[in-house]
């Protein structure tokens, strides 16, 4: 269970120099802090730039309790983001990311490249008209830890480098479709396709990996709009084979000027996470997903998030208690990593930042 291993370094030891990807609400005011893809840290000069390295460097050591003695852990991660603009109403991105993981996982390359973004994109009609192509990160939902409607999260995670939510967003694959939207003054509606380009993931350093993202085909509508000046609405649904369609949907409201409400739900009709984990056929199950927090953010830049978070498809505590087998348990929550899924029934995020702390662009996070 290396995954759960590596939690341990980026907690003992890191060096970082941080960058958030732009979305394209960054460039429309309209949109702003009522945005409802998944939350994010705030817009700094560094999120214009339209290239931006980074590098990350982790060591650490990791004791296991049914295993004598101790492992050292080393990671040196590369990072470069790239946006440029192609000709008049063109735009192209590539996004890459180089993992040096030791000790490695089973059936994997210890160094691992994600090709997470390479896609362009038309604007047309006065930028009303949007069409993107190619492997783009589909990243939806306002919740901060846990995202019901990111329908396109599952499979998605070359390596695991961190346990913060935001660096498993930032660090996923993207999937490789075709997306068209359409823009009004304070919302839009679109259409995603992506089609089946693989049947299984790949664990080798230069792959593309497209197993992981695309071995089935899935279509995706979304219709956004801003209600009013503090309150925005997302409606989904996401169609894919052998499954009913998965209704989802999200609201954000700005409170006050300091203070903001999310909530994010999703239904869906399909195995539940224990019969993917332990490959138990035919089953189906009804259940709901659901996040919803609120955060306050103060003067002197501290903002604090408090989430509940639900998934009436994961174990119930009375399955919990009655699976004595840790091979089984085990299993269970490497599959609730793989496909970025909450593991528990319940469960509840605290997630502080600190911006600027004694230094302009240093921040402390604890969750």
């Amino acid at each position: 269970m290396h995954h759960l291993r590596r939690f341990l370094p980026g907690l003992i030891a890191s060096a970082a120099l941080m960058a958030v990807l732009p979305s394209r609400a960054a460039d429309d005011p309209d949109l702003g802090a009522l945005d409802l893809k998944s939350a994010a840290v705030e817009p700094t000069e560094a999120t214009a730039k339209p290239t931006r390295f980074f590098v990350e460097a982790a060591l650490g050591s990791a004791t296991q309790r049914y295993a004598p003695g101790s492992q050292s852990l080393r990671r040196l991660s590369l990072d470069l983001f790239h946006a440029q603009r192609l000709a008049p109403g063109w735009r192209g991105v590539i996004s890459d990311r180089i993992d040096y993981l030791r000790p490695r996982d089973a059936g994997s390359d210890s160094t691992l490249n994600s090709l997470r973004e390479a896609y362009v994109s038309w604007d047309g009609e006065g930028s009303h008209t949007v069409v993107d192509i190619g492997r783009i990160n589909l990243r939806l939902g306002p919740g901060y830890g846990y995202n019901p409607t990111d329908f396109f999260r599952d499979g998605a995670l070359r390596s695991v480098t961190s346990v913060n939510p935001f660096a498993l967003r930032e660090n996923r694959l993207g999937t490789v479709a075709l997306r068209g939207q359409r823009l009004w003054q304070g919302g839009s509606a679109g259409i995603t396709f992506s089609p089946k380009l693989a049947n299984s993931p790949s664990g080798q350093s230069l792959n593309l990996d497209l197993g992981a993202t695309n071995h089935r085909n899935r279509l995706l509508l979304t219709a956004s709009q801003q209600l009013s000046d503090r309150v925005s609405a997302q409606v989904l649904l996401h169609k894919e084979p052998g499954l009913s369609a998965q209704p989802g949907a999200s609201l954000t409201a700005l409170l006050t000027d300091a203070m903001v409400a999310h909530a994010e739900w999703s239904y869906a009709r399909a195995p539940s996470l224990a019969d993917l984990a332990w490959a138990r056929k035919g089953a189906k199950t009804s259940g709901h997903r659901l996040a919803t927090g609120l955060t306050t953010t103060t003067a002197t830049k501290l903002s604090f998030t408090a989430e509940l978070q639900y998934n009436g498809l994961a174990l119930a505590r009375s399955a919990w208690d009655s699976t004595t087998n840790p091979a089984l348990l085990g299993s269970y929550l490497l599959e609730a990593q793989r496909l970025q899924d909450l593991a528990a029934r319940r469960a509840y995020l605290f997630y502080a930042t600190q911006r600027d702390i004694g230094l302009k662009n240093l921040d402390l996070t604890a969750f």
